[in-house]
């Protein structure tokens, strides 16, 4: 798991690992609270002072590693600006949901000016510095947007079909993409009521994030 030292400036490479730990974390608790998979399939966690639920099927945390592993590395190569889970009905391929989180670089960094989409395969001017947090502030903000996600159910609607999901990540086009991802359409939802969710920081990255749904 992710750590920060006291009193150390976190580098590139902890806060990357921050972020993708945190990914990894809200993608399960939203496949839990979404009923993608059947509760049985997870089992409790603790982090962030919360119980969480992980998913300890074989295949799925595979799957999951995979996608977090090359998450990780596309931070650290600062090729990366947004990663977004989408909930797709299996009958109908409607996309029913879809859970974005944006990545912004609070530490110099040249930005880039266009990107692409992809998806696994299923099975000079330098900015302000962000003062420096420590583990227990980085560690509260994740906390509260976790409970959000476990919230959301409250006005969120009910799933009532059996439904899949995909991961998109959004590189630069010029970010080096595994043979196992392929280019994809951004699986938007037309007139999509929209939620904003809290944000957090680790002082090199900021993260925010918005679930998209389908009202009808």
């Amino acid at each position: 798991m992710a750590t920060i030292q006291k009193q150390k400036q976190i580098t590139l490479r902890g806060s990357a690992q921050i972020v993708t730990e945190f990914f990894d974390f809200s993608i399960n608790s939203i496949l839990f609270q979404r009923a993608i998979y059947p509760p049985e399939d997870f089992k409790v966690v603790k982090r962030y002072g919360l119980n969480l639920l992980v998913n300890s099927d074989h295949a799925v945390q595979n799957y999951l590693k995979q996608i977090m592993s090359q998450i990780e590395r596309w931070i650290l190569a600062r090729a990366i600006s947004k990663l977004v889970l989408v909930i797709t009905s299996l009958e109908t391929r409607q996309v029913l949901e879809r859970w974005q989180f944006n990545i912004h670089l609070e530490s110099p960094a040249q930005p880039s000016t266009s990107s692409t989409t992809t998806t696994l395969k299923p099975a000079k001017v330098q900015p302000a510095q962000a003062s420096q947090k420590t583990e227990k502030e980085i560690h509260a903000e994740i906390a509260a947007i976790m409970r959000q996600i476990t919230a959301s159910v409250s006005f969120l609607p009910m799933m009532t079909e059996p439904c899949t999901f995909n991961v998109l990540s959004y590189t630069d086009q010029d970010a080096e993409v595994p043979a196992t991802w392929i280019d994809s359409d951004a699986k938007m939802i037309s007139n999509a009521e929209q939620v904003k969710l809290r944000s957090f920081s680790t002082s090199v990255h900021k993260v925010d994030a918005l679930v998209a749904y389908r009202l009808d």
